[in-house]
């Protein structure tokens, strides 16, 4: 196993990554070679499965790994639950992982401790293991015949872990709070925990301490399934300051909607953001999907979508003639369907940005922030959440397409469901429905686009078989935003009486 150097206040200490997906990003490189780790959480918070990814990876990688239990389920028992994960690996057993029980050592009471000590030892040199995993804190504490006995064993483990260099992990039942005495003396206290949101639940990790290095504060969420257990750095956390912050540059891309560009005059500002807003059925994704058909080796196309399965967007697309599969052959566009329901937020994130990374995308289309939003246990985080996003995807030079549907198809108030998103897009532009003389009308309108010139004009527009057509500006009524226009005053009374009117009382002219 490589280990790497620290780059914390440490200086020479060396790095022992855990090689559980994100938890090395959250512990800033990893753990400190040699040192003691306490694992805290309650019954089925997911204590033993983190102790084991971390063990098999070890020793997948060349290292030699020590699991020892006290009073925890039998070692087969173990096994068995851990065999349908990926990381599970029986042929390691036992040259490079070692199972023993400590149960018998620490069957005497004024003895047991110092039995324990001796034992760890002993097969610590023996099997030359890098990593140990210790499952049975709480036996251990309840075993020790006073306090000043527990805060010796935990010395002592310490100065075994430094001595071998073996980084050792104590899995504990209880609160990650530093009120123990053993919580004080180990290297770094980790806590898993579940959050229950309403009938959702959420497994949250957390570090509250970490000697000798710098890590992501706060809870971060993470997943048990048959890949192991994968952690989601929170986002804003990770992502607060862009390494790339070059200025926005001048340059236009194409909607793939020639009316639209003149609008926004010769297409969309590149690596911003464009806000789409709009009922259902106004056509948000079919401008979503002329945007990323116009995707190509140069300017690599991603649709994620919450709501329509890739299936029914290629079908949608066919119809209307975009080209979309023939672009997903040539390898241009990818389509990432994430369907709302018990998403983890940040897990969203990550896999947008490992996706947007890994073909250098260009063009990106998020149909629609509700998708997150729902995927958001405190609503309070969104705006920071999507701040941290999109100017991360500017970073990386993307330019981004993202829809926000409103609740209401027409009427006086325009109500947004996520609140504090909009005036992060340097884009907005809305997508209305109108009825007037019996008729439904479907409207465009460009509300801001920062730092540029466009078009404010109300056009009217219809979906055809070829996609979007933008028509003539909306003229004759006022109040056509509203979804209610009103006839215009110069369409009721006579041009000549309008004028008189305007002009009365001035230059002498009686009224």
């Amino acid at each position: 196993m490589t280990d790497q150097d620290s780059n914390g206040a440490g200086g020479g200490l060396r790095r022992v990554p855990s090689l559980v997906p994100g938890l090395d990003t959250v512990l800033g490189g990893g753990f400190l070679s040699g040192g003691l780790y306490l694992v805290m959480g309650v019954a089925g918070a997911g204590k033993t499965v983190l102790g084991s990814h971390i063990i098999y990876s070890h020793a997948a990688t060349g290292g030699r790994g020590l699991f020892v239990t006290v009073l925890a389920e039998s070692h087969g028992r173990m096994m068995a639950h851990l065999q349908p994960m990926r990381f599970f690996d029986q042929s390691l057993i036992p040259d490079r992982i070692t199972y023993i029980s400590a149960y018998q050592a620490l069957d005497e009471t004024e003895k047991g401790l110092k039995n324990l000590i001796d034992l760890l030892r002993r097969e610590v040199q023996a099997s030359g293991a890098t990593v140990l995993v210790l499952d049975g804190l709480s036996a251990i504490v309840t075993t020790a015949s006073s306090l000043f006995a527990l805060k010796r064993f935990t010395h002592e483990l310490q100065v075994l872990a430094s001595a071998t260099d073996c980084t050792m992990f104590l899995l504990g039942t209880g609160s990650g709070a530093l009120t123990g005495s053993e919580h004080t003396m180990v290297d770094g206290v980790i806590e898993l925990r579940q959050r229950l949101y309403a009938s959702r639940n959420e497994r949250r990790l957390q570090v509250h301490k970490m000697r000798g290095s710098s890590f992501l504060e706060g809870e971060h969420a993470f997943r048990i399934s048959d890949q192991g257990l994968a952690v989601f750095p929170r986002f804003e956390a990770q992502y607060g300051i862009p390494e790339n912050r070059e200025p926005l540059g001048g340059q236009r891309q194409t909607s793939g909607i020639a009316s639209l560009d003149r609008l926004l005059d010769g297409g969309l500002p590149m690596t911003t953001q464009a806000l789409l807003i709009g009922s259902s059925g106004a056509g948000k994704t079919t401008l979503c999907l002329q945007f990323i058909s116009a995707s190509s080796a140069a300017e690599p196309g991603l649709f994620l979508g919450c709501f329509e399965p890739p299936e029914r967007l290629r079908g949608k697309a066919e119809v209307m003639g975009f080209g979309l599969a023939a672009a997903e052959q040539r390898g241009d566009v990818e389509l990432l369907w994430c369907p709302v329901g018990e998403q983890i937020l940040d897990e969203l994130a990550h896999k947008l940005l490992e996706a947007v990374r890994r073909r250098r995308v260009r063009r990106l289309v998020i149909d629609g922030i509700i998708g997150f939003q729902q995927a958001a246990l405190e609503e309070q985080r969104m705006v920071r959440f999507w701040s941290a996003l999109s100017t991360e995807l500017r970073a990386l030079g993307v330019t981004t397409v993202h829809t926000m549907e409103t609740p209401d198809v027409t009427g006086p108030e325009l109500r947004l469901p996520v609140q504090g998103v909009s005036p992060l897009a340097e884009t907005l532009i809305l997508l209305r429905f109108a009825e007037r003389h019996s008729r439904l009308y479907r409207l465009i309108s460009v509300f801001k686009v920062r730092d540029a010139a466009y078009d404010p004009t109300i056009r009217e527009f219809s979906i055809t078989n070829a996609g979007i057509v933008i028509g003539e500006p909306f003229e004759g009524a006022d109040g056509v935003l509203t979804g209610e226009p009103r006839e215009s005053p110069d369409r009721i009374q006579p041009p000549r009486r309008v004028s008189r009117a305007r002009f009365a009382g001035r230059a002498g002219e009686p009224p």
